[in-house]
């Protein structure tokens, strides 16, 4: 299959690392207005470089394309790779604004080709290792979902806040591993060091089925945070992201036993600390893998336009609730 990717910078140059890793596939391009940038990532990994994406797929034809250029961008660009029949990944967000959003799934479907989008903690082990042992009723009812994603100030990011950029993350993985939707949230949101957006967020949300979650994220921690914690009725998941480690921390009193019994008599013990065996494997190598299966149609799109579309009203939802100091109903 012949792949190109447009945007060669931090994300962009692991796609093309990637798919030149992967049997089946050959890069025939790559583009960025950088033209070191574009020349290097060609050198390293193969296919001619451009400083024109449009250019580029002309003349090399790819069946399908990586975008990773900045979020202002991912509509005008998006909307030239679909009308030209060429399979997309977008690299997460979706797009700026719900509308523009919108406007590339609908593009997409008159022209019939697959979009996914790169919301890229899907495939991490950890996370799906979580899923499968929620979706197994192994914790009972789920109480709370926490979400940390902190770290230093990325310089690559000029064009949104820290809402948009990572918390999109977090909002997409609630809904993945609860499967239920949210439903209304609440966000306090401060500038101080981003100096056009918000670079700290602490966000709480409700789903449908009663779960609370929260959010804290920004970008003035000094060391990285990647972690979710899950907590219901027979204890708490853990995930640290980074390293893709699973952990289960027992409520020994709730061990085999019924949870209304729990309520009423005896409350909340710790018991055994559990970290489970879970295999390795680099999300980014996953995810490109299953674009290009979904694109053979081996697999449904693992991570559809719609999911994209709803991490981006979620996300704009918190930014509005921060900057008009009250709750926004979804």
């Amino acid at each position: 299959m012949k792949v190109a990717v447009i945007g060669v910078g931090a994300m962009g140059r692991n796609h093309a690392r990637v798919y030149s890793e992967i049997p089946g596939v050959e890069i025939v391009g790559v583009a960025d207005i950088n033209g070191q940038a574009a020349a290097e990532a060609s050198r390293r990994y193969g296919g001619l470089a451009y400083t024109d994406y449009q250019r580029m797929l002309d003349e090399q034809r790819p069946e399908a394309v990586s975008l990773a250029v900045p979020t202002a961008d991912h509509h005008r660009i998006a909307l030239q790779v679909i009308q030209q029949g060429i399979h997309l990944l977008i690299e997460k967000p979706l797009a700026f604004t719900v509308q523009e959003g919108q406007e590339i799934i609908e593009a997409a479907e008159r022209r019939g080709v697959k979009l996914m989008v790169g919301h890229i903690e899907r495939f991490n082990p950890a996370v799906i290792a979580l899923r499968e042992h929620l979706s197994s009723g192994e914790l009972g009812r789920v109480f709370q979902i926490d979400a940390h994603r902190q770290g230093p100030f990325p310089a690559r990011v000029r064009d949104v806040g820290v809402v948009i950029d990572l918390a999109v993350h977090d909002l997409d993985i609630m809904r993945y591993v609860t499967g239920s939707e949210i439903v209304r949230v609440y966000a306090e949101t401060q500038r101080r060091i981003h100096t056009d957006r918000e670079d700290l967020l602490s966000g709480m949300v409700r789903f449908a089925d009663g779960t609370v979650g929260t959010l804290s994220t920004n970008w003035l921690t000094p060391t990285k945070i990647r972690e979710v914690y899950v907590t219901g009725e027979r204890g708490m998941f853990r995930v640290d992201y980074l390293t893709q480690d699973l952990y289960f921390y027992e409520n020994a009193v709730a061990n085999g036993s019924d949870w209304t019994t729990i309520q009423v008599l005896r409350g909340v013990s710790e018991g055994r600390m559990i970290r489970y065996a879970v295999v390795k494997k680099e999300p980014l190598r996953s995810e490109l893998e299953s674009f290009i299966a979904a694109i053979e149609g081996r697999i449904p799109v693992p991570v559809t336009g719609l999911d994209g579309l709803k991490a981006i009203e979620l996300a704009q939802a918190l930014v509005t609730s921060g900057l008009e100091h009250r709750v926004v109903f979804i």
